[in-house]
């Protein structure tokens, strides 16, 4: 789904990672940081998607700096981060960025 953001300016969080092959909890750990993404202050939104291969790509929305520096300091999400390192990724970029225009149609 298309994340429905504000207007511009905002930050993004572009997360790029090549998995594994074992699954090791990864699904029901991604679907939590979700829900927990959606609850902190400053969230703007987020699209996902993964290959058969597994290259995933997710841009994650923000409000400002402090913001994603929370999220990145909150402490289910540090446990997610840990397993990543030693479990989930072959590898992975991660990428902030300021959302200075955005356009489109539809799919909101």
């Amino acid at each position: 789904m298309i994340a429905a953001t504000p207007e511009p300016p905002y930050l993004a969080v572009i997360f790029t990672s090549q998995r594994t092959e074992s699954d090791q909890g990864y699904g029901a750990m991604a679907e939590r940081m979700v829900e927990l993404a959606q609850v902190q202050p400053g969230f703007l939104g987020v699209e996902s998607a993964r290959d058969g291969e597994g290259f995933g790509l997710t841009g994650s929305y923000w409000r400002d700096e402090a913001s994603i520096s929370a999220w990145k300091a909150n402490a289910e999400h540090a446990v997610a981060q840990r397993l990543g390192w030693d479990q989930w990724y072959a590898a992975f970029h991660l990428r902030v960025c300021r959302v200075e225009r955005e356009y489109g149609m539809g799919g909101r």
